[in-house]
């Protein structure tokens, strides 16, 4: 979509709220600015003194020492102040990058997830961390640079004109082509650095999708298709950043061509002013100075320009994260305590996207102690009637219920609270196995942990690891079979004895000796839990107390394992499917 001017404003002013967060080091870098400029266009004036006084009155010792002195500690006020003002400088930039990643991460904890669904996760990160850079990088530049090459535009105007007002106003009056030119090449790119930072995006996604399947990719030899894509998208960042650097390089050489254009102008005519006696050689070398420190900001604030589009850029596409629509409060809904298991759905009707219908007038009645077990062919709607019950996903119409209200009345975070939920993709964080099991029951005691452990059959493998209970596992459980990693998490729900249980094909990668093993600690964990079981596997569900078969986002057939045998119906073609 392209940009417009509100847009760019927009964007700016948001820019400077965040810089408007620290006023001393704002007011600092003001200030030292103003002393930098000051200190510098003090120099020529000595140093065309100095030269006013070898050539008219001869070298005069005594008088050159002092002018000396008085260079001598200019210079050294203007690079103290100018590091100051570095100092100053970068606190700013430091601090609004931080603040700006720290809102855009607590963003990510509010949005929902059917953002996270719809968004690759690789430019979610991109954003965060290498738009946040170059953001950075412009921010410190233009802050740097902005603020002491305006002052030294004013204040070498104001001495040319005090020393040469003929001279001075035909400089001031050829400076409008130096700003038009740097304005005409940095208002066109823009696009090539916007079109830089979605394509760096993309290829941030792409490695972490390669990174993270990786074995798939090996197990079906997929390297050079992955390869020819990187290879593609690569190409494309290169192509954009080559135009992005290509024409914003074109602005500091056009405005430098320019600037000495008028340099030459200044000192053309500055030499015919001392030829005719209205200058003097040291009236002429301050203002040839004036004109050099008047031309120079110019080159360094059309490149700043550049940088600065680049950034801004940078900072819209971490704005658009930031300005995502959140999940709805539920600061003021009822906390959910110890529920019994009483669920219902009443009339639900529900899609992913408005063209195309999913779940329609599903209702479903559980009591308390109930086994539901879920089945159907792919994409027939048992893990977002999953989504729906741990209210991943609010419902387009009609109401689930747990204990008589309905979940948007309660608070998500109780609301989750009262399920266990074991999937058949396991999540581990980096940390040792014990904080790994105690994460839904951070006061377990070992003891309560080990019994856990024992019960998924997990303790054995867990005492022949290096450290046992204390053994550090990288993220997403490191070398760990993915068997072991289910049995962490079977142990982490054991341990943790919810009010309510979910399984997601909880057993898929363990084998059928463990399984059998499991069955019983999964028997008497179930016990007078309401437990929703999403099965792909229909002989772990035989004694289930309601199977509900699925199609279509519709409950096409309910009942217990032999019932619904009988009926010679869809779930018993899936059942003979398997077994026949």
């Amino acid at each position: 979509m392209k940009n417009t001017p509100s847009k760019k404003m927009s964007t700016l002013g948001r820019v400077l709220r965040y810089v408007g967060k620290y006023p001393v080091s704002l007011v600092g870098t003001l200030g030292f600015a103003v002393l930098t400029v000051a200190a510098t266009l003090c120099i020529p004036v000595l140093f065309g003194d100095a030269v006013d006084c070898i050539v008219e009155n001869g070298v005069q010792w005594e008088e050159l020492k002092e002018i000396f002195i008085k260079a001598v500690g200019a210079i050294a006020i203007a690079a103290l102040s100018q590091w100051l003002l570095s100092l100053c400088n970068n606190r700013i930039s430091c601090h609004v990058v931080r603040d700006l990643r720290k809102d855009a991460f607590e963003k990510l904890k509010a949005l929902p997830l059917k953002y996270i669904d719809s968004h690759s996760h690789g430019d979610t990160v991109s954003r965060i961390i290498a738009d946040a850079d170059q953001f950075s990088d412009g921010l410190l530049m233009g802050f740097t640079q902005f603020f002491t090459g305006v002052l030294t535009i004013l204040g070498t105007i104001v001495f040319m004109l005090i020393t040469n007002v003929k001279i001075g106003i035909i400089v001031v009056l050829a400076t409008p082509a130096s700003l038009f030119v740097a304005k005409f090449v940095a208002t066109h790119t823009h696009k090539y650095f916007k079109e830089q930072s979605a394509t760096r995006g993309e290829q941030t996604a792409f490695v972490e999708e390669a990174i993270t399947g990786l074995k798939t990719t090996q197990a079906f030899a997929h390297e050079e298709e992955n390869e020819a894509k990187f290879n593609k998208i690569n190409d494309r960042l290169e192509k954009a950043a080559m135009n992005a650097t290509f024409y914003s390089s074109l602005v500091n050489p056009s405005t430098r061509f320019i600037n000495n254009l008028i340099y030459a102008l200044v000192a053309l005519l500055g030499a015919l002013d001392v030829a005719s006696g209205v200058f003097t050689v040291g009236g002429l070398t301050k203002f040839l100075s004036y004109a050099n420190q008047y031309t120079k900001p110019f080159n360094e604030i059309t490149g700043v320009i550049t940088e600065l589009k680049s950034a801004f850029a940078c900072a819209a596409r971490i704005f658009e994260l930031i300005d995502e629509q959140e999940e709805s409060s539920d600061k003021d809904n009822a906390v959910l305590d110890n529920a019994n298991g009483d669920v219902a759905l009443e009339n639900v009707a529900f899609s992913y996207s408005k063209t195309k219908k999913l779940i329609e007038n599903l209702s479903l009645s559980v009591q308390p102690g109930q086994r539901v077990a879920i089945v159907g062919r792919t994409g027939s709607g048992k893990t977002t009637l999953i989504n729906l019950l741990m209210r991943f996903y609010d419902v387009d119409d009609g109401a689930v219920k747990i204990e008589g209200q309905d979940v948007r009345t309660i608070t998500r975070k109780s609301l989750r609270e009262q399920y266990g939920m074991v999937l058949q993709e396991t999540w581990l964080k980096s940390g040792t196995v014990r904080e790994n099991l105690k994460m839904g029951k951070p006061e377990a005691s070992d003891e309560e942990m080990i019994a856990a452990a024992k019960a998924a059959h997990a303790h054995s493998f867990i005492k022949r690891m290096e450290k046992g209970y204390d053994t550090v596992l990288s993220e997403e459980g490191g070398n760990l079979s993915e068997g072991q990693k289910q049995l962490l998490c079977i142990t982490r729900i054991m341990l943790a004895q919810p009010p309510m249980l979910i399984l997601d094909e909880a057993t898929s990668s363990i084998d059928t000796r463990t399984e059998r093993k499991i069955g019983d600690a999964f028997d008497k964990l179930m016990e007078g839990r309401t437990t929703f079981i999403v099965a792909h596997r229909l002989s772990t569900i035989v004694h289930a107390d309601c199977i509900l078969v699925m199609e279509a986002g519709r409950v096409v057939e309910q009942g217990k394992h032999a019932e619904l045998l009988k009926r010679n119906g869809a779930y018993a073609q899936l059942y003979n499917g398997q077994f026949a």
